[in-house]
């Protein structure tokens, strides 16, 4: 599989934890985040996520910032993005399987590393139930 990645000061150390254990599983995985702890503005890091969702260039995405909002809303703004704020890797199994997410949204200041890497984990191996979540799903877009 094939994950694209992208993160704000908030994130470098779930993003190394997750992308250690995404690569120990065999997937790729492309790194558009930030490796410090140094302000930045989470929209330069969720934008290229995005785009490699858009350009169809990755299987999923994953996107990390404090509140796991602001880089929620951004990636949210691109056609055919459907990224999901999780907080449990109950709720990140949901938007895989009612909502077709295609990218996880971590909140960095809410969650631990070991839940951020579970719920990334259950989120990639979760499938999409189809049916009448198809329908809602087709509805989404404007």
């Amino acid at each position: 599989m094939k994950i694209s990645i992208g993160n704000d000061h908030a994130g470098p150390e779930y993003k190394k934890a997750i992308v250690a254990h995404l690569e120990q599983k065999g997937h790729t995985v492309i790194n558009h985040g930030t490796d410090t702890f140094d302000s930045v503005d989470y929209p330069d890091f969720g934008h290229p996520v995005a785009f490699d969702i858009e350009q169809k260039n990755v299987d999923f995405g994953i996107v990390i910032c404090g509140s796991g909002n602001g880089i929620n809303m951004t990636v949210n703004k691109h056609a055919g993005v459907r990224a999901a704020l999780c907080w449990t890797k109950e709720i990140a199994a949901l938007a895989r399987q009612h909502n077709d997410a295609n990218i996880i949204s971590i909140p960095a200041r809410f969650t631990s590393v070991v839940q951020a890497v579970e719920m990334v984990e259950t989120f990639l191996s979760t499938e999409f139930e189809g049916g009448r979540h198809a329908l809602r799903v087709g509805k989404i877009s404007c």
